[in-house]
């Protein structure tokens, strides 16, 4: 066994244990209520709020795709991810502390309940939860399959993709069914820590190999200048598309069921806001680290193309950096799939089960019984995403890599709704399905691409949803006029 596998191994057998520790060690609370399953009991400080909210964000795409980035794009990646993480705190900050007083007062638990209280009507809730279901669910397919392969290379093999798929699911559904938002939230500190650790450990290690920051930087500018240019390799981020992803991130984030949960399980407004301070701040430092490497990849892989530059990461590990190192990282990497889909599973079935099964099926059910049919779900939820990682098809692969702006559609009506803008029941319906029509149309060619510019498809389809809002507003603003007359 090299020393590579063997610190792989180890490393997992500690990480993969500590997680079963601090997520079960509570024991399974049979008189659990609903609150206390999906919410922590709406009691997160802002430490551990801190923590999940940010390894719930930072999938494996922090560890690989932003290499990757850096790889194909530059330097440039750098200030639209940190800009737009920096915008997004504001929006989660501001959106986040007005629903988690709401969610409170009314005892929502779910993001459909939310738009119900705000907007009462069956179809606009059940619009919200299909969409969020639909978007939400491939993404969270893709984390079996990305932290299957990372495990077989871990285990040199050992461990066959399907084996290590099932082996890390069943890990998670042992301590999300026990201890619920409670063990998902400690788990993710012990995540965020590995992430942030053993990323900085990843950039130390590659950096000291190759001669320091300052004369990397040098050579590489010297033989690809474009890496630092502010627009990226070929013009890539042109006004009009950087401004789009700057504007995509506010938008989305506080959109994913997940992450809105954790609105509604902060202990106070001042957890939240003190979360959303830290945010922008350690995101800013640490995605620094991962696009570096990757536009240092071209001095040792000079010639990588596509999906072969998102293992740029793991490969500069691989020729720069001791052995250990290597095994330590890869764990990292498998805390950021780990921390994602955890929270996937927890948002996902507490939807299935209070705005489905209690909404529909079994409306007098009890907080206990609510809980029971939330462990099901998870236990559902789980199987069904290893079977599509299985064998993932084409649609599910789109529908995944749309999510973000799916979702930033929803945005204008739920925001809104939550300030205080009244439209009516078919207005709010009307905006939602036109945004998705636009990027659906866009996506599959019915619309000309023009229609867009050099803009990402979600500015077309977020001023659709807006415009559509707005129509009905005035519009509802004029009939109550008229009534008042």
């Amino acid at each position: 066994m090299n020393i590579t596998l063997a610190t792989s191994v180890i490393a997992l057998s500690l990480y993969l244990g500590t997680l079963i520790w601090l997520g079960t060690r509570d024991g399974i609370q049979k008189e659990a209520n609903a609150d206390t399953y999906f919410l922590a009991d709406r009691r997160l400080q802002a430490g551990v709020l801190f923590f999940t909210l940010i390894a719930t964000n930072f999938s494996a795409f922090f560890f690989l795709g932003f290499a990757g980035a850096g790889y194909r794009i530059g330097m440039a990646y750098y200030p639209m991810m940190a800009l737009g993480t920096g915008l997004a705190a504001l929006t989660i900050g501001s959106f986040g502390c007005k629903v988690r007083q709401i969610s409170k007062d009314h005892q929502l638990i779910t993001p459909s309940e939310l738009v119900g209280h705000l907007l009462p009507g069956e179809g606009l809730r059940l619009l919200v939860f299909l969409l969020m279901l639909i978007f939400t669910l491939p993404y969270l397919a893709l984390q079996p399959i990305g932290a299957g392969y990372l495990l077989e290379s871990m285990t040199g093999g050992t461990v066959p993709f399907g084996a290590g798929a099932v082996l890390l699911t069943l890990v998670i559904v042992l301590y999300v069914i026990t201890g619920g938002m409670k063990a998902v939230a400690w788990t993710d500190v012990l995540q965020g820590i590995l992430m942030f650790v053993l990323m900085i450990l990843a950039f130390v290690t590659i950096a000291q190999s190759l001669g320091g920051v300052e004369q990397i930087n040098r050579l590489v500018m010297t033989q690809k200048p474009e890496l630092f240019s502010g627009a990226g390799v070929d013009t890539f981020f042109s006004l009009p598309t950087f401004a789009s992803y700057l504007l995509l991130w506010p938008l989305c984030l506080p959109m994913f069921p997940q992450l809105m949960m954790r609105f509604f399980a902060a202990g106070d407004d001042r957890s939240l806001k003190q979360s959303m301070v830290l945010y922008p701040v350690v995101a800013g430092v640490l995605f620094i680290f991962p696009v570096l490497i990757g536009v240092w990849g071209h001095i040792s892989f000079p010639d990588l193309d596509g999906r072969a530059t998102d293992q740029v990461l793991p490969m500069m590990l691989s020729q720069h950096s001791p052995e250990w190192v290597v095994g330590l990282v890869m764990v990292g990497a498998l805390a950021a799939f780990m921390s994602t889909l955890d929270s996937q599973l927890l948002a996902l079935s507490s939807m299935v089960t209070r705005d489905i099964y209690c909404r529909y099926w079994r409306p007098k059910a009890s907080l206990i019984e609510q809980v029971r049919v939330g462990k099901v779900a998870v236990c559902a939820l789980a199987v069904g995403g290893l079977a599509i990682a299985m064998h993932p098809p084409e649609a599910i692969l789109a529908l995944a890599t749309n999510a973000f702006s799916g979702l930033a559609v929803l945005f204008p009506m739920m925001v809104g709704a939550t300030y205080g803008m009244r439209w009516s029941n078919s207005g709010a319906i009307l905006s939602v399905l036109g945004g998705e029509t636009m990027l659906l149309g866009l996506h599959m060619g019915w619309i000309p691409a023009g229609v867009s510019g050099e803009c990402l498809p979600v500015v077309p389809a977020v001023i659709v949803t807006s415009g559509v809002l707005l129509l009905d507003h005035l519009a509802s603003r004029k009939q109550l006029d008229r009534s008042h007359q």
